[in-house]
């Protein structure tokens, strides 16, 4: 039927014809919005094509796996209804069984799974809903399960939060708690989640010390979630059922996958593990997260507006909604957006990301005032466990603007609370660099940060552009060298080399430097300078400063 729809590509449509013509007109919106990234639209018009010519499979797939895509289950559903779960497409599979879970079907969801089939076995998911299953029973022995996962697996690396999250829901604490502490040790970019998931589930089994070291941490989510702990109320991130933990293991899965070039398997597996559990915020930003990947960059500003401000998950929403809005040419949005939040609900965070929009926006005298507001309100309620960033931000912005001294005053009072910060040491002492003051203190400072942080490129071009400034220019080069073996891309550092290779007679290989340079260099005033430096050589009026 497919290839029947396809063949009148390549004739004109008729008059003879009109229901030919009709589906031909169809299926061609529906390619159009395929490929322009709308997935919700095809797969309305694939589903349409889908109710004319019933008996085509491969159609039907195509509508499902958009409509999952999009995150319409409720068309995805229907249209996968009577389709044998072994010739179903695995983003139909996962959510067949996530539907199952959710309505407490397990049976029928692990005969599903058990029965294998497809082009890719999802049996591998068996050990995980059947250990679930058994701890929705109350079997105290439901861990056991998890002893089949292959090592090799994709998800072995959530076996042991699993373990945790079951005896969490068997009320066994004791059993739970290193298995937890491992679980954060491999959980990556979800140790958030994973931290608010444990701490509701020491608290529903009575342990609330235990509980509140699970959140006992950096970031906006865990200071939020320390407050409600001592009010006495549960986050709401519990993990505690057979649909829930599913939900996980798919976000799991959409991480590993979103390192493929097609991105489309990941948003899927995270859409249906919002719909495994659609009180999951992680799940709703990491959805966010991936349709901006996928280049679906309205889809995921909508995704994220769904979060509710009271989140645990709501600080990280909007930082992603107001770098995806500025990402996206959307400056005014994003701006009105950081505007409002730092209006309605002040707070060292709403201001620091205020901050950090007028920064983009190249604003930097209001990003200094409104990074002068986020440390303000951090000292006056003790909400940041790094007040020494907003300083440094702070000072960034100042420098920007013109205003070294009060930033260099900012960076020193910085470095008194904390003089082993190499980012604060390298910046003051490359400022000071720049502008030949106390150039031995300013080589200290940039050798101290280089000795703290010895793989940091960006520091090793500090110490580099020291030496060079001290007269040491055989030993700049050395160190130029390696800090631009360490980051090719950074047009500073191949500039920095250019000007020490040229000051050694080397000018052959300094041009080579200032053409790298140049070609990764985006700011006009530096471009201007390192093109005059190949045209002329090395001169006072086009110098690196």
């Amino acid at each position: 039927m497919l290839a029947a729809l396809i063949l009148p590509l390549a004739m004109p449509a008729t008059a003879s014809n009109p229901a030919e013509a009709e589906r031909l007109s169809t299926y061609l919106a529906a390619r159009a919005a395929d490929t322009m990234g709308d997935p919700a639209t095809a797969s309305k018009l694939f589903a349409a094509l889908v109710r004319d010519l019933p008996a085509d499979e491969r159609l039907r797939q195509r509508a499902i796996v958009g409509a999952i895509e999009a995150g319409d289950m409720r068309l995805a559903l229907e249209l996968g209804n009577g389709v044998p779960f072994d010739r179903a497409p695995l983003e139909l599979r996962m959510l067949t069984i996530a539907d199952l879970l959710v309505r407490n079907r397990q049976s029928d969801a692990l005969a599903h799974l058990r029965n294998g089939g497809g082009t890719i076995d999802s049996s591998f998911l068996l050990p995980f809903v059947e250990a679930w299953a058994r701890a929705d029973a109350k079997d105290g022995n439901a861990v056991q399960s998890l002893d089949s996962v292959n090592p090799q697996s994709a998800l072995a690396r959530q076996v042991n939060e699993h373990r945790a999250l079951i005896h969490l829901k068997l009320r066994q604490p004791a059993d739970a708690l290193p298995l937890a502490e491992k679980a954060l040790e491999e959980a990556g970019g979800r140790a958030d989640r994973l931290r608010l998931a444990f701490a509701d589930g020491f608290r529903a089994a009575g342990d609330m010390a235990t509980a509140a070291k699970m959140v006992d941490a950096k970031g906006a989510a865990m200071s939020s979630a320390q407050a409600r702990l001592r009010s006495g109320k549960p986050l709401g991130e519990a993990i505690d059922s057979s649909s829930k933990a599913f939900g996980e293991l798919l976000l799991g899965l959409a991480i590993a996958l979103n390192r493929l070039d097609d991105k489309s398997i990941a948003v899927s597996l995270a859409q249906v593990a919002r719909h495994a559990n659609p009180e999951n915020d992680a799940a709703v930003l990491l959805l966010g997260l991936l349709l901006d990947e996928a280049g679906r960059s309205d889809d995921a500003v909508a995704a994220l507006r769904t979060i509710d401000e009271g989140s645990s998950f709501a600080n990280q929403a909007e930082d992603a909604e107001v770098r995806i809005l500025l990402d996206n040419g959307r400056e005014k949005e994003a701006l009105a957006r950081a505007h409002r939040t730092a209006s309605i609900a002040p707070s060292a965070d709403a201001f620091s990301r205020l901050g950090a929009v007028f920064s983009r926006l190249e604003r930097q005298p209001e990003s200094a005032q409104a990074y002068a507001q986020a440390i303000a309100l951090a000292q006056s309620r003790e909400t940041s466990d790094e007040l020494w960033a907003l300083q440094l931000y702070r000072a960034s912005a100042l420098e920007e603007s013109g205003n070294w001294p009060e930033a260099k005053a900012i960076m020193q009072s910085a470095l008194a609370s904390s003089p082993e910060n190499s980012l604060l040491l390298n910046f003051l002492g490359y400022g000071m660099l720049e502008r030949g003051e106390d150039i031995e203190a300013a080589e200290a400072m940039v050798r101290k940060a280089s000795a703290l942080k010895p793989d940091d490129a960006s520091i090793t071009d500090s110490l580099g552009w020291a030496q060079f400034k001290r007269g040491k220019v055989d030993e700049a080069i050395e160190t130029l060298n390696r800090a631009a073996a360490s980051d090719p891309g950074q047009g500073e550092i191949r500039e920095h080399l250019g000007d020490a290779l040229y000051t050694a007679g080397r000018r052959i290989e300094a041009r080579f430097a200032w053409r790298a340079a140049l070609a990764t260099t985006e700011e006009a005033a530096a471009k201007a300078r390192i093109e005059s430096k190949i045209e002329r050589g090395l001169d006072k009026a086009n110098a690196a400063p």
